[in-house]
């Protein structure tokens, strides 16, 4: 008998064939696709952050939530740092101006790793943002970091 005409088990009586292990790793890997493409960022280009300068008021009045993020004296003129657990990178572009945009990269997700002499660097494919308005300034990546608002009161850095 050859292999083509051997019986399935379910044509034998039996339980009803399980689908083949190529089925089975087929969807496992289009699950992992769809993972895969979700992480990479919604492209979404509706920037609707306040972005305020130092002793200036935030819109809306009231105080910002929250503990303070830093104080201005933590964040470099012409760099900045990165909050990972708060997902957040606050630059100061120049004397007194702050800003803030997500830390996750555009091009596949992965988290900003250093901010230096206005350029904020992706470790993973060497993305680079400027750190005045979070635009590209070198791919892959190809849509700006998202703005983050933060508010500035005093020497106080707050997510607002």
């Amino acid at each position: 008998m050859t292999s083509a005409s051997l019986p399935t088990s379910s044509e034998q009586g039996g339980a009803p064939t399980r689908p083949a292990r190529r089925t089975v790793m087929a969807a496992a890997g289009a699950a992992g696709l769809a993972a895969a493409l979700t992480a990479c960022g919604s492209g979404d280009d509706s920037s609707d952050s306040v972005v305020t300068g130092a002793g200036s008021a935030q819109e809306g009045g009231g105080s910002a939530g929250g503990a303070a993020l830093a104080r201005t004296a933590d964040i470099p003129e012409g760099g900045g740092k990165i909050f990972k657990d708060q997902g957040v990178v606050v630059t100061q572009p120049t004397a007194g101006t702050y800003k803030a945009f997500s830390a996750k990269c555009t091009h596949q997700g992965c988290a900003v790793g250093s901010v230096a002499d206005g350029v904020i660097v992706c470790p993973c494919h060497g993305s680079h943002f400027s750190a005045e308005d979070g635009s590209v300034k070198k791919g892959p990546a190809t849509q700006p970091l998202a703005a983050a608002k933060i508010s500035v009161s005093g020497d106080e850095i707050k997510l607002a």
